[in-house]
């Protein structure tokens, strides 16, 4: 898939054949409650998932009946019981933007995806610690922050016009702390382990802040204990592919580098011919 197709897609299957199979588990526990099974879940369907969950193997069908799940319960959340199918990808997305009451126009859907996760940060913010507010904005590129405004404003700023690896850090941070808050365990970065190590300080007082604001308010809805966790997944996974597919790694410092650009911001090595 082309970069401008993985930025444009409003298709869950389209997402999910690009990416990794550990990403792809952290919905499969979203939808089967980490296994257990939900009401809202048929029994057949909760085994075929968590079988190929621990096969670490996922065919096209398997993509298909995690795609359509959480269509149907997206459908749930916005009490259209009655299309069998569910709802269109960005109208969950849109249902999700305004339960957690981001603002939003007529943005794409990736864009509304980065004010999610944004929202959810700048919420986070107000259980932090300056010092801890400090080193996130720092991981995320932003300059001056002393002097840009409210901690809670700047994570929206974050979101809404940061770019490239800041943008891949922000939705990596926010779907690792939510998946160790509702499933236990975090997300999986073997693969692209030295280029996520920069992070790590941000993920412990992000997550301590979700697991504190994951309240009974936020998840009045059962489907919506599946949606937004779904939404802020299916968003780092986006991420992820864009920057797969429009950097390539420092061959000195395994940092991100630009297609275009000619030298790693982080080590000043040249960028791979």
């Amino acid at each position: 898939m082309k970069l401008e197709d993985v930025l444009s897609t409003t298709s869950i299957e389209a997402l999910l054949s690009v990416s990794d199979v550990e990403d792809i588990s952290a919905l499969v526990n979203y939808l089967t409650d980490n296994g257990e099974g939900r009401l809202a879940l048929d029994g057949d369907i909760c085994k075929r998932l968590i079988a190929a969950r621990n096969a670490g193997r996922y065919s096209l069908g398997d993509h298909e009946i995690i795609a359509k799940e959480i269509r149907l319960f997206g459908g749930n959340s916005l009490l259209n019981l009655f299309r069998k199918d569910g709802v269109p990808y960005d109208e969950i997305v849109r249902d999700v933007a305004k339960h957690l009451k981001v603002n939003f126009g007529n943005d794409s859907i990736s864009v509304i995806e980065q004010e999610i996760l944004g929202k959810i940060l700048s919420r986070a913010f107000e259980e932090m610690s300056e010092e801890e507010r400090r080193a996130i904005l720092e991981e995320l590129g932003v300059a001056n922050f002393s002097t840009a405004g409210p901690a809670a404003a700047i994570a929206t700023i974050c979101a809404a016009k940061a770019g490239g690896f800041a943008t891949y850090k922000l939705a990596a941070i926010v779907a690792n702390a939510i998946a160790k808050a509702l499933i236990g365990k975090g997300l999986t970065f073997a693969a692209t382990g030295q280029l996520m190590r920069s992070i790590s300080v941000a993920i412990g007082p992000i997550g301590w802040a979700i697991t504190a604001l994951w309240t009974a308010a936020d998840l009045a809805s059962p489907a919506y204990r599946v949606t937004v966790p779904c939404i802020v997944q299916l968003a780092y996974m986006r991420q992820k592919a864009i920057m797969a597919r429009s950097t390539t790694d420092c061959t000195q410092c395994q940092h991100p580098i630009g297609n275009a650009a000619r030298f790693c911001s982080e080590c000043g090595a040249p960028a791979p011919v």
